[in-house]
């Protein structure tokens, strides 16, 4: 498996726009549709790399607890389904319910949103402040498949702790290492 880190878009970016069709809900979401009131989490995952389903107990259990708390939730995907059937959205739908996603799981058929925030893995992660400002992007901790270090989330967890207390976050902030987005050939 390619270990491909993020890219790391520059802190105070504002969220790119989108319009995405949720496989969950069947219908079109737009950022506006699943900010939350306090933050929004962004994350670039899919269904089959071997990184994002490490910590897919994390990320359902964050976003239960974090959206209570006023965080928006959204998870995109952005893979090349015609080599990576895995990745369809039928099967994201059915991913979302095995995972007990309690948020949008949207499909980027375009590519063209992964782009405007300048993804690079799964997972890759992105926090936004409630006038949807770039606080954190990165890592989910420093947990991998395979090196025995336990899955918290404090990475993302502190990063969302911080914007809820009016805390300043710390600019020193690790990329997320994953599998490299499948790019459709140009």
């Amino acid at each position: 498996m390619a270990r491909t880190p993020s890219n790391m878009l520059p802190l105070g970016t504002k969220a790119p726009e989108f319009e995405l069709l949720d496989t969950v809900s069947d219908k079109i979401l737009s950022l506006q549709q699943v900010k939350g009131e306090k933050g929004t989490v962004v994350m670039f995952i899919c269904n089959h790399c071997p990184f994002v389903i490490h910590v897919n107990p994390e990320i359902s259990k964050l976003a239960k607890e974090y959206q209570a708390k006023g965080i928006g939730f959204a998870a995109i995907s952005s893979n090349d389904v015609a080599n990576y059937p895995q990745d369809a959205p039928h099967l994201m739908k059915l991913k979302a319910g095995e995972e007990d996603y309690t948020f949008p799981y949207l499909y980027d058929e375009t590519q063209k949103v992964a782009k405007a925030y300048d993804a690079a893995c799964t997972p890759d992660f992105y926090l936004f402040d409630a006038n949807l400002r770039l606080v954190y992007r990165g890592q989910l901790d420093d947990s991998r498949p395979g090196n025995g270090i336990p899955l918290t989330g404090k990475d993302l967890k502190n990063a969302m702790d911080a914007l809820l207390d009016d805390k300043p976050i710390s600019v020193e902030q690790k990329p997320s290492l994953g599998c490299n987005i499948k790019w459709k050939e140009a």
